[in-house]
């Protein structure tokens, strides 16, 4: 099979490092070569991270170029814009509606782009937007909102069964906030589920 490539972005502190984690996790177990390389950029100040996870029969470079990515599972709307440059064309974008506002809107000298959705899908990308923080607040915890997505994420992958995506939830959350998160991706998962039945 040919390579695939996801791009996982976010903001420091949203957990993307642990959504590509549990991503990569479940791909070793399908058999597939697995390349997981993390971008932390000013990770601790709240700045762009991106994680990039290649799979396939045989990959040999963790990178993914510009116009390569089959899918980017972004934590916040601006991020996905600020990486739409590296999706294929007709490529997915599964969001997160949520705005957090980088360093320049916080001090005035920009103003956050309005209707990022619309453009996005204006420059040809698939969009998938959900509130993805309150299914994650529903669950019990704001900061489930990277399995509430991976949830979401999980249903483009109907080769993997949900007893893989179980068993890399066990392995990687620790057990105190396991259910939680089993809570949270259950809810990621339906929304999507929901959504394609209307």
């Amino acid at each position: 099979m040919e390579t695939k490539n996801i791009m996982i972005v976010g903001v420091g502190g949203q957990g993307t490092l642990l959504a590509s984690k549990l991503l990569g996790h479940v791909l070793l177990h399908q058999g597939y070569d697995v390349k997981v390389s993390e971008v932390h950029g000013m990770s601790q100040r709240g700045g762009s991270v991106v994680t990039y996870v290649r799979y396939g029969e045989k990959v040999y470079s963790p990178v993914i170029d510009m116009g390569e990515a089959d899918i980017i599972l972004s934590f916040e709307k601006l991020e996905a814009a600020r990486w739409l440059e590296y999706l294929k064309p007709g490529g997915l974008i599964i969001t997160n509606t949520q705005e957090m506002e980088p360093m320049p809107v916080i001090t005035g000298a920009a103003i956050y782009p309005d209707s990022l959705i619309e453009k996005m899908q204006a420059a040809g990308a698939n969009v998938y937007a959900a509130d993805f923080l309150a299914l994650a607040e529903e669950a019990g915890s704001s900061k489930a909102v990277n399995i509430a997505l991976m949830g979401c994420l999980s249903n483009y992958f109907p080769e993997i069964s949900a007893e893989t995506w179980q068993e890399a939830l066990t392995a990687n959350v620790p057990g105190k906030f396991l259910e939680l998160n089993r809570k949270a991706f259950a809810l990621g998962q339906s929304a999507k589920r929901k959504c394609d039945k209307c």
